[in-house]
Parts: C-alpha cells; sequence; structure tokens
C-alpha cells in the first residue's frame, strides 16, 4: 500500500493518521519525540508493510514484475494497489474520494511543522495536486511513477510501469481485489490488540 491505501487503514483518529502518513520518514529513536497515538500510527504504518510484503497476491504480484523492476517491484506494486484503490474507491469508502482526501490533506495540514522535513517537502505539493485522487487515472499513476523514478537512487524503470500494468490489468485487479479485504481484516485485529 502506498499514501493512498496507508491513510484509508488508518481510521479516523487523527494522531495515527499523522504517525501512519510520517512513519517511513521517521527513522530509530526518532519516533519518541512524538506522542503515543502518534507513535501507535508508525508501528501501525510498519504492520501494514509487513503484512502487505507478506501476502501471498502481492508476492505473486511481484515476482510478476521482478524481472523488468528488480528492487523496485514492491514500490511500484504499492503504486498499482493504490490505484485501484482510487479507482474502485466507492466499493471501500461511503465518502467521495475527492472530498476524503481533501478532508484527509485539511487534517494533516496543521501538523506541518512537526513532520520529518522530508514530508514537509512533499505534502503542500501532495494536496495541491491531489496526487491521492488522481491514482485512479492511468495518467495520474505514470505521472507518480515517472517522479519517483527521477528520485529513485539507481536506475528504476518506474517510468515505463503504468504501461505495464495495463500488459497485466486483469491479474493485478484480481490480486487487489483478494488482498483487500484481508488487509482491512488485519488492521482492524491490530488495531483491537494495540
Amino acid at each position: 500500500m502506498n499514501f493512498l491505501g496507508h491513510i484509508f487503514l488508518s481510521g479516523e483518529e487523527k494522531e495515527i493518521l499523522l504517525g501512519n502518513f510520517i512513519a517511513d520518514h521517521v527513522k530509530g529513536k526518532q519516533q519518541h519525540e512524538y506522542s503515543a497515538d502518534v507513535i501507535k500510527g508508525i508501528h501501525l504504518h510498519r504492520a501494514i508493510d509487513h503484512y502487505t510484503d507478506h501476502h501471498p497476491m502481492v508476492e505473486q504480484g511481484v515476482k510478476r514484475l521482478n524481472g523488468d523492476y528488480g528492487r523496485y517491484a514492491a514500490v511500484i506494486i504499492d503504486m498499482y494497489y493504490d490505484h485501484f484503490l482510487s479507482l474502485y474507491w466507492n466499493d471501500y469508502h461511503p465518502e467521495p474520494i475527492i472530498q476524503y482526501t481533501e478532508r484527509k490533506y485539511a487534517e494533516l495540514l496543521p501538523s506541518l511543522d512537526i513532520m520529518p522535513v522530508r514530508t514537509q517537502r512533499m505534502l503542500p505539493y501532495m494536496a495541491h495536486d491531489n496526487w491521492l485522487a488522481s491514482y485512479a487515472k492511468i495518467e495520474g499513476l505514470e505521472k507518480a511513477l515517472g517522479g519517483m523514478s527521477k528520485r529513485a537512487s539507481f536506475e528504476s524503470g518506474m517510468e515505463s510501469a503504468a504501461t505495464f500494468l495495463l500488459k497485466h490489468y486483469e491479474e493485478y485487479r484480481n490480486e487487489f481485489s483478494l488482498f483487500m479485504p484481508d488487509i482491512i481484516k488485519h488492521v482492524a485485529d491490530w488495531m483491537k490488540n494495540k
């Protein structure tokens, strides 16, 4: 899951949302600078990533990507799943995606000054261009993957990953539809036990 998936799985607790959103940019002991609920959100993010990386549907999709994208396959599949979540949003949430994403940006932006620097730089652009809702269109996904490719440390080929998705669209869509109920249940169980 990428940003949209993580935000969706955060539920409606603002501090958990904040922690989940910033988690990739919070390293080691830095998490202790935040409240208990933000830390819970950071841990939720990591629990989602771990579960996702080991789910058989995700592993199958990553394997399909590995030959062309190597170490970036897992990143690409996260983007594919955000594409499908955005595209089929009404199957998972009653609020229209444009309203939902605008509300979530409005919840996150007041905390900009306590976010890690990389997140501070990214969030205003994300909100202004509504990246999260734009993933529904292949053009939006392609733009996001192209931007990620430019920032990658190594040659990634991610700029062509939207084309790869189109060639295997039904396989990835089916895998996503089997994965989503499992991750939703996993997060609900995780939240009950924390």
